[in-house]
């Protein structure tokens, strides 16, 4: 599933005049700065200013004010729902008590490291190698992945049916590079993870010498699995993550795991055949969970159980647990307060009931209806530029324009709303509940295998602020949450509302034809609908967005990853393109004027460059650029407009400028 933005993103100050028919805010410029040599600094560099990062923060911006903004309408929901008298099995007592609990430090404090303390020691009794994959399969109920994962979805090459799916895992740092790389950056944080590691097992009961023994088991075991695991880079490609196979032949093929038992304990029924997305990590767990000393292995699963519910426990595992992820690892200086991390966990637990509120409240039917006009009129631009495409043959445009009108658009919130009857909050424990809400969100996914697809379950829940585009339904989702200034504003004019929420449209749209989506056809399923010639053609105008992306320095010493970010790249690429026409279109009988000293054309572009404004600290500057598919804020501006013709219209960019790239130089693809 394609999204706007996972981790990085940055925006417009939400507070502004009522009616702001430019719908620019002229505060949030630095007009000191050249817009030919940094249009960044120059469209962003006073919001900027205004918005210095605080403690919290690694990186702030418009989602992220968005979404303070959201919690905040949240809060009040949820606070006034606690303080009430709800019966019990009511959406009001689950999240009323699931949000009290949250908030109780007095208790979560007195119950310590107790929660986990009895499956800690079911883990301790291990005893028999045989133990270890039923074991495994239980701690999966409680949202504990040691080894690899697994899940339910579309079968990419049956798009209608799901599918069992496994999928690599087991290794806390996420990417295979933290293990492996050894540049100075990469080493410190190492160490400090190995820190890390024995201070959790101290606050968890275990004394120093055992801490560090079960550190050094942990990180054997997590190295390996890194080693033969895919990169971020690698699990682009989908045809080379996906093995479909009976679960016989699975049985043959990996023999020293027992898959039935694993099966049986997670409780899915009735596999007869499933994927094994990536099949080397898994023989390699084979490989380990047959060699690798119990004891070994009971200090990596416990090492997983601690690592997940350390942020449902006491102030001293929180502390510690935010000390390693969110400053070592993105550079913030303090966590979150209390109350926002309870309001994220209900908004986790019980998304859909909050969101069915949250809309009811605070999404007006008027801005679903002007949204669903602004994505049609984005569906014609793109099909009347597919239809113009010189590079692209005549039977391949066809294809493409059937795939473009079978877009499956999702506006605002889900027509049916999630039933959270089966879920059972009780006042025991905050992990103890989180636990069975993860239970609950299992049992609902795995129900789902070998059954047909459900085309209007959503992917995100109403109040999420970002978007998506998914390949197997052809589907493209933007939620309440993101339907609001600076991304849609519904006083402002169409320059502003083309260039922000116009380009969002037109980037979810361009990952139906993206490097992985124009691999899926219109009903979902990977499968090559283009000529030789032309997909030809097209990898070689999308390598000139690897490279250029390559070529970009984000720290002393570190480049981007032009191939990682190739999709979203490209996706940015036909957002700005496809919504600039529609645009054109739509303004073409009655044109805006000048506005604020600028010309509508130069508004759409300075309301796109505002969406991605936004302050990063360095660390989450190499935590992005080594795992996350989108680039930098600064790059989706500064790295995307160079290869926009109006862009350059707009604003009169000459040969000389600093951002100037010669016509031959630049990417066409949408």
């Amino acid at each position: 599933m394609a999204v706007l933005a996972l981790a990085a993103a940055a925006g417009c100050d939400s507070k502004k005049e009522a009616v702001m028919t430019s719908g620019i805010d002229l505060t949030n410029l630095d007009t000191t700065a050249v817009q030919g040599t940094d249009f960044y600094q120059y469209a962003c560099g006073g919001w900027m200013k205004k918005h210095p990062l605080t403690n919290e923060y690694s990186r702030f911006g418009s989602f992220d004010m968005l979404a303070e903004n959201n919690r905040e309408q949240l809060k009040g929901l949820i606070v006034e729902i606690a303080a009430g008298q709800n019966a019990q099995g009511t959406i009001g007592q689950k999240i009323g008590d699931i949000y009290n609990l949250a908030m109780d430090s007095v208790k979560l404090n007195a119950d310590g490291v107790t929660p986990i303390q009895a499956d800690l020691e079911k883990i301790a009794s291990v005893k028999e190698k045989s133990e270890i994959v039923p074991l495994m399969a239980e701690l999966a109920h409680s949202g504990v992945f040691p080894y690899f994962s697994f899940y339910v979805g579309a079968d990419i090459m049956d798009s209608k049916s799901n599918l069992f799916q496994l999928y690599q895992g087991g290794i806390s740092l996420g990417e295979k590079e933290y293990y492996l790389d050894n540049d100075d950056a990469t080493v410190n944080i190492r160490n400090k993870y190995k820190e890390h590691i024995v201070k959790m097992f101290q606050l968890a009961g275990f004394d120093e010498a055992a801490a560090t023994k079960k550190m050094e088991a942990v990180m054997d075991i997590e190295t390996r699995i890194a080693k033969a695991s895919f990169s971020a880079v690698e699990q682009r490609n989908p045809a080379a993550n996906y093995h479909k196979m009976s679960l016989d032949e699975l049985k043959k093929d990996i023999p020293g795991i027992d898959w039935d038992a694993f099966l049986n304990g997670i409780g899915v029924k009735e596999v007869a055949e499933l994927s094994v997305s990536q099949v080397e990590p898994v023989k390699e767990v084979e490989k380990i969970i047959n060699s690798v000393p119990v004891e070994n292995q009971i200090a990596y699963m416990q090492w997983n159980l601690i690592d997940r519910a350390a942020g449902y426990l006491s102030d001293d595992l929180v502390a510690q647990n935010f000390d390693f992820y969110g400053k070592t690892l993105s550079g913030k200086q303090a966590n979150q307060p209390r109350w926002k991390r309870a309001v994220s966990t209900v908004n986790g637990v019980l998304g859909e009931a909050v969101g069915q509120m949250y809309v009811e409240k605070y999404f007006p039917a008027a801005a679903k209806e002007r949204m669903v006009q602004l994505v049609k009129n984005l569906q014609t631009a793109l099909g009347e530029r597919i239809q113009n495409l010189e590079w692209m043959g005549d039977s391949t445009k066809m294809k493409a324009i059937e795939k473009l009108n079978s877009f499956y658009v999702k506006v605002g919130y889900p027509d049916k709303w999630r039933d959270y009857t089966g879920l059972n909050i009780e006042k025991d424990s905050y992990w103890a509940n989180v636990k069975r809400a993860t239970e609950f969100e299992l049992d609902y996914m795995l129900s789902k295998a070998g059954k047909p697809v459900d085309r209007d379950e959503w992917g995100m829940t109403p109040q999420t602020v970002n978007a998506y585009y998914n390949p197997t339904t052809n589907e493209i989702c933007f939620p309440a949450g993101i339907l609001q200034y600076p991304f849609f504003d519904m006083n402002a004019d169409d320059a502003f509302n083309y260039g922000a929420i116009g380009v969002v449209i037109g980037h979810e749209m361009t990952h139906g034809f993206d490097d992985q989506g124009r691999q899926f056809d219109k009903e979902g399923n990977l499968k090559d609908w283009w000529t030789a010639e032309d997909a030809k053609h097209f990898e070689e105008r999308a390598q000139v967005m690897v490279n250029f992306f390559d070529s970009i320095q984000v720290l002393p010493g570190l480049n981007a990853n032009g191939s990682l970010t190739l999709g979203e790249n490209i996706a940015d690429h036909g957002g700005l393109q496809v919504s600039f026409q529609a645009f054109k279109n739509a303004t073409k009988d009655a044109p805006l004027a000048v506005e604020d000293g600028f010309t509508p054309e130069q508004r759409f572009f300075l309301s796109y460059a505002g969406v991605w404004a936004g302050n990063v600290r360095d660390e989450q500057i190499r935590l992005q650029t080594k795992s996350d598919p989108h680039s930098l804020g600064r790059w989706r501006v500064n790295g995307a407009l160079p290869h926009i013709g109006a862009w350059y219209d707009a604003f009169g960019i000459k040969e000389g400028d600093a951002m100037y790239l010669a016509p031959e130089k630049r990417v066409s693809i949408w």
